[in-house]
């Protein structure tokens, strides 16, 4: 057989294959409107911009050490003491190509065959992929509407075996935009005390938060702190997606030395130009465009939950965070696949369905685009409703 058994256990990603038909559509003259990309709809902000071009033209395009160069890596540290509270040593980071590098390293350094790692349900389609790969098993556990889409202490508890290597948190989260509390992430703290069960905790959606507090898993006390493998970037707070920034960080010395391993030998450094831009974004100096971006979220998550919720048969909750809504449709449809196929043939609308994210029964709408396309996409969407209860 030409294919190895590792790579045919990873399964396309919906998201990625819902925005290419979308494209190929709109290539194709259709009227397309997508709300599948998990990409904000906003410029880089000039800052970085004209960072970049320093770079360019100062020549820095020469190899760099493979966790990123000395000013990049204090920078992080800056940051997450800063916004976090979180004391990380320069030494304690490495910069990826983006946060899907990080989690990839992560995987493939501390999971061995058969390891279980637990992951709660709605979760960002990469994370089982992530682990399957590395040959451990993804324990999955169902989350709900009335517990906003969270993990429980005593859902965690449960799910706990001697084969438990790792759980992974992601807040805020895509695709439900729940964010846990600092009191849920104390619970969970207490369930794994006295346990060597690493948290990778995913939280790419930090600085985009609607009207509650961001807390970071590992700020919680000293010993998640000593667990949690920080996972974060650049790329949807700063709208810095194509330039692919990720990073990582864990006081475990042993695990940053096999993921630099690693990443030397895959890799190696991240662009240098890339390194350059993330400094004053890490710094603050574009804060103000953050705060810009988060209020123009936000009153887009506001006006798409009113008008969703005014659809018979659909319902969503308002998001805490990231750029997401997580649609209930299971009063309309128990195959999301075939409704999300139905709607983009019917109306041009693309969205993901809610199995690629573990649940059945709903789809992911993104807000990461312009009032005006949400309203007509929503628009098309109660139309194909309607058209369905005839």
């Amino acid at each position: 057989m030409l294919l190895s058994d590792r790579i045919q256990t990873l399964s396309p990603s919906l998201t990625i294959a819902i925005s290419s038909l979308a494209r190929d559509l709109k290539a194709q003259g259709k009227d397309i409107l997508s709300f599948s990309a998990g990409e904000p709809d906003f410029e880089t902000p000039k800052a970085i911009k004209d960072e970049a071009i320093k770079a360019i033209n100062d020549g820095f395009t020469q190899y760099t050490a493979v966790p990123g160069i000395p000013e990049l890596l204090e920078a992080v540290s800056i940051k997450l003491k800063r916004d976090n509270g979180l004391e990380y040593a320069p030494s304690d980071i490495i910069v990826s190509n983006g946060a899907k590098q990080s989690l990839f390293n992560l995987f493939q350094a501390v999971l061995n065959p058969g390891d279980e790692v637990i992951i709660p349900a709605p979760y960002w389609v990469t994370y089982p992929e992530l682990v399957k790969y590395a040959a451990a098993v993804p324990v999955i556990i169902e989350t709900n509407e009335i517990g906003n889409f969270k993990i429980t202490a005593e859902e965690l508890k449960s799910a706990i075996s001697p084969k438990t290597k790792m759980i992974i948190l992601t807040t805020p989260s895509n695709p439900t935009g729940s964010v846990y509390s600092k009191s849920e992430l104390e619970a969970i703290a207490t369930v794994l005390e006295g346990t060597d069960i690493i948290v990778a905790s995913d939280e790419m959606y930090e600085k985009l938060v609607y009207g509650i507090d961001f807390v970071a898993a590992a700020s919680i006390s000293d010993d998640m702190y000593q667990r949690t493998v920080t996972i974060n970037g650049l790329s949807k707070s700063v709208a810095m997606t194509g330039w692919r920034f990720g990073y990582l960080a864990t006081p475990k010395k042993e695990l940053i030395a096999a993921m630099n391993k690693l990443q030397s030998q895959s890799t190696s450094n991240i662009n240098s130009i890339t390194q350059k831009a993330a400094i004053p974004a890490l710094l603050g100096e574009v804060d103000d465009d953050i705060e810009q971006m988060r209020r123009a979220f936000e009153a887009r998550a506001d006006e798409a939950v009113k008008l969703f919720n005014e659809i018979d048969g659909l319902s969503v909750l308002k998001p805490q965070g990231a750029f997401y809504l997580f649609v209930n449709i299971k009063d309309i449809s128990e195959d999301s696949i075939e409704f999300c196929k139905e709607l983009l043939q019917a109306t041009g609308v693309a969205v993901v369905p809610g199995i690629g994210f573990g649940s059945e029964g709903y789809f992911r709408f993104s807000f990461a685009t312009d009032m005006t396309t949400i309203r007509e996409g929503i628009r098309r969407i109660e139309k194909f409703i309607k058209s369905k209860k005839l």
